[in-house]
């Protein structure tokens, strides 16, 4: 098949049938999910992904939370202070560098994503009832290949660390 004919074949496709629109459709889904149980609760998807850090590993920096949560670390300062103003986490100094700020999972924070998480599950637990325990390996299977697929294009797409 010439290149021609598969660009052709391409561009007539059917939307429906192009795998990135499906993801980027069910991601969407799952956001719009998310932010609407999250909403309730006065957090946003970055301040409930924070809280479920530091409820799983305590005392991180907004550089690791940043890179955790892939956005900026200026992005990270802010809504590490709109979550300490909430009394969601505290901030202290770094015992060993004095300039680098830890945050800690408060009292108030940990209750706050306990209920946000019971609400959060029930999707989990709705889309693992959609399938048969085959069909549910099978499918997180693929989602992991594609994601692999996913980072190899954009990591060759964006081209040489120097370039």
């Amino acid at each position: 098949m010439n290149l021609l004919t598969e660009w052709e074949r391409i561009v007539e496709a059917p939307v429906g049938d192009d795998l990135c629109t499906r993801i980027r459709r069910s991601e969407q889904a799952l956001m719009a999910h998310h932010e609407a149980v999250l909403r309730t609760y006065g957090l946003t998807m970055t301040q409930y992904t924070v809280l479920l850090l530091l409820s799983r590993e305590s005392d991180m920096s907004g550089a690791q939370l940043a890179r955790r949560c892939g956005v900026t670390q200026q992005s990270m300062s802010s809504v590490l202070a709109n979550m300490e103003s909430k009394e969601l986490i505290r901030r202290e100094a770094s015992p060993v560098h004095a300039k680098v700020q830890i945050a800690t999972l408060t009292d108030k924070g940990r209750v706050v994503l306990d209920r946000a998480y019971q609400e959060v599950i029930v999707l989990e637990r709705a889309l693992t009832d959609a399938f048969t325990p085959s069909e549910h390996s099978a499918l997180c299977e693929l989602l992991d290949r594609a994601t692999t697929v996913l980072i190899q294009q954009t990591r060759h797409a964006a081209g040489p660390p120097n370039a």
